[in-house]
């Protein structure tokens, strides 16, 4: 009877990492048998191998193994990029939140002055808000535009990709452009809400200069590209874990019949 082989020595023969060897073994260019929780490997299918000098070129021709579609949002480690948020907002006296492509938000609003949480709290203003996240999704610019939203409030945005896929949207503002009145009797009707409460409120809202808009601009760049590495990293992570699970699911003992 032919010796058998472990994983190891085959790998050895072979000149094969573990990962190489078991997608050879479960597409089939590679024949094991099990023996108890272990895989052997007949000396002779191997010698096969390296005579025909397979074990270099299958290497070769293995697979690279890429995600099998772009990243999705879920990647993202919500709790702490909230974290990050909140203090962003906190020192840029902004508010700030991070969505979907779609526009519906994956974190809480960070720092949001009192007129936007009065539209938040309006089943109409929520989704006028959602709508203007993701008219802001949909621009081709991946980092800071200042645009007036609804109510016609300043705010801008930096696109969060990950692997060069659009994944995120990151969005900041709140601010006035110019001293302009807001419409707050037409926004309440339009919204549901008190005039006198919604008036109050937009008087409160602060004016920002060039200056002030272009030093915020330029934090919102590095808090999404700081996103972006926090999401590449947790995506390869989740890569991993999937890898070793699916050796894991080699490694199982064979079913018995």
């Amino acid at each position: 009877m032919d010796d058998l082989l472990t994983t190891r020595d085959v790998q050895e023969l072979l000149k094969l990492d573990r990962t190489t060897l078991y997608r050879m073994l479960k597409d089939g260019r590679l024949s094991g048998v099990r023996v108890g929780q272990q895989w052997r490997f007949t000396r002779q299918d191997v010698e096969v191998l390296l005579r025909r000098g397979a074990a270099a070129e299958l290497a070769a021709k293995a697979p690279i193994e890429r995600p099998a579609s772009a990243p999705s949002a879920d990647v993202l480690p919500l709790h702490c990029m909230q974290a990050i948020q909140d203090v962003f907002a906190d020192l840029a006296h902004v508010g700030c939140v991070t969505t979907r492509l779609d526009g519906e938000p994956l974190t809480a609003i960070s720092n949001a002055c009192r007129l936007c949480a009065l539209f938040q709290s309006s089943a109409a203003g929520r989704r006028q808000c959602i709508a203007s996240w993701r008219a802001l999704a949909s621009r081709s610019e991946r980092f800071p535009q200042v645009t007036a939203c609804h109510a016609g409030l300043g705010y801008m945005h930096a696109r969060i990709d990950i692997d060069d896929q659009p994944t995120a949207l990151l969005v900041a503002g709140q601010f006035r452009l110019n001293d302009d009145p807001i419409g707050a009797k037409q926004l309440a009707s339009e919204y549901g809400l008190d005039a006198d409460e919604v008036a109050a409120a937009a008087g409160a809202v602060p004016i920002f200069d060039v200056g002030a808009r272009e030093r915020i601009a330029a934090a919102l760049k590095k808090v999404a590209h700081t996103f972006e590495e926090i999401g590449r990293e947790r995506a390869r992570m989740i890569g991993r874990l999937r890898r070793i699970a699916a050796l894991s699911a080699l490694d199982d003992p064979a079913p018995t019949r």
